[in-house]
């Protein structure tokens, strides 16, 4: 599933692909625009996404 969020440093609209299979995830990756760490967190119930968090590093 395609979604579309807001980078926390530059305010880009940017996107990834998030599998519904994995019913919860936590991890870091790179803005495709701006190239910062971005901490992101989501959730699914079945195949609906029910959580998602985009945040900054803390100390960066």
């Amino acid at each position: 599933m395609e979604h579309f969020f807001t980078c926390p440093y530059c305010w880009e609209r940017i996107s990834m692909v998030l599998d519904p299979e994995e019913e919860s995830s936590n991890y870091i990756e790179d803005c495709e625009v701006c190239c910062r760490p971005i901490e992101l967190f989501f959730s699914f119930a079945g195949d609906r996404l029910v959580n998602f968090e985009a945040r900054q590093m803390e100390g960066i």
